[in-house]
């Protein structure tokens, strides 16, 4: 997929698909990976306890605060959602559901302004994802992960592993484990890519 950080997404089969602009994919296939790339945003990848449908999402903040309220999480839940009632699956699908979040920049590394910050819905619990940059005035220190897990709470799915926000998980902190473009790419003019996969066996 060519991702433009938004939510579009790409309903993956058996048929040749030429790249175009997605940030998340579903699939019911075993013969496709749903894969995204990263090296700051967040991987999100999902699955449902029966196996029949799986999905991966590409979340940076941009495609995780989306348009009033409706961004790449809540496209692949739609999608998700619809294939699995396709195959006759209609009941209790939050509560079968699993999520993992991979590794993104972290909550000590991911420094925004005013503007990244008030796309958000400022209820108090999108609140405690910003903590005020004490050196820079207007500028704001922003957890992704939580933010994604609140709007995954939000949908009804509380299966939620991987990312937590501590320093482990952090691309920018782990440069022997992970790549990340905010902290490369002023040095290097880029970095690389780890991708994030899913499949039916």
């Amino acid at each position: 997929m060519q991702q433009v950080h938004g939510w579009d997404v790409q309903v993956l089969d058996r048929e040749a698909i030429e790249a175009q602009a997605f940030d998340a994919c579903v699939s019911d296939s075993q013969e496709v990976a749903c894969t995204i790339m990263v090296a700051d945003c967040l991987p999100v990848l999902i699955a449902h306890q029966s196996g029949v449908v799986v999905g991966a999402a590409h979340a940076g903040w941009r495609g995780l605060a989306g348009a009033h309220g409706y961004g790449v999480l809540e496209a692949l839940w739609q999608a998700y959602a619809s294939k699995l009632q396709l195959h006759g699956i209609t009941e209790n699908i939050a509560s079968h559901t699993q999520v993992w979040l991979g590794p993104c920049i972290g909550p000590s590394a991911f420094e925004v302004g005013d503007a990244v910050r008030s796309t958000f819905a400022q209820s108090p619990q999108t609140q405690a994802c910003f903590a005020a940059h004490n050196a820079q005035p207007g500028k704001w220190l922003a957890d992704l992960a939580q933010l994604a897990r609140l709007r995954l709470r939000q949908m009804g799915i509380t299966h939620v592993y991987g990312n937590d926000g501590s320093p482990a998980w952090c691309t920018v902190g782990n440069p022997s484990l992970f790549f990340s473009h905010r902290r490369d790419a002023a040095v290097l003019g880029t970095t690389g890519r780890m991708a994030a996969c899913i499949w039916k066996t």
